[in-house]
Parts: structure tokens; C-alpha cells; sequence
């Protein structure tokens, strides 16, 4: 994760333009950067939250197809 980031943002640090009077805005490079560093934590946190959701469901106590392991002994 760390080089994705990185090497872009190394790239527009270093970045000059072939002609003199080309300059980088920077604010637009920072906001774009993170929106895309939004994007990827919202998608993360989605399956992350999505998968304890679930856990949470098909191994609730309740559930029809639940047993105890070997562990939790057997007298449910």
C-alpha cells in the first residue's frame, strides 16, 4: 500500500514541466489523492464491516444450523 501511494506522490513531487512557466497545482493533486484514498477506505470498510455482519448472523446462538464445537461442550 505504501508504494501505491508513494511513488506518485513522489512522481508529482519531483514533476517539472518541459517548458518554463508549467507548473503543477498542487491542491488539485492532493484532492484528487484523496479521493482516491477515500474510495479505497470506503470500499475496504465496507467488505470488512459486510464480513462481520455476516459472521455475526450465520453464527448467531439462534440459528437453525448451528452447532457447539468440540470446545463449547453439549449440553445446549
Amino acid at each position: 500500500m505504501a508504494v501505491l501511494v508513494g511513488l506518485p506522490a513522489v512522481d508529482f513531487a519531483f514533476a517539472a514541466g518541459e517548458e518554463p512557466g508549467e507548473y503543477l497545482d498542487r491542491r488539485v493533486l492532493i484532492w484528487n489523492l484523496f479521493y482516491k484514498m477515500m474510495t479505497v477506505a470506503f470500499i475496504t470498510g465496507s467488505v470488512v464491516s459486510g464480513t462481520i455482519i455476516w459472521q455475526v448472523w450465520r453464527f448467531r446462538e439462534s440459528h437453525p444450523k448451528a452447532k457447539p464445537t468440540r470446545y463449547e461442550g453439549t449440553d445446549w
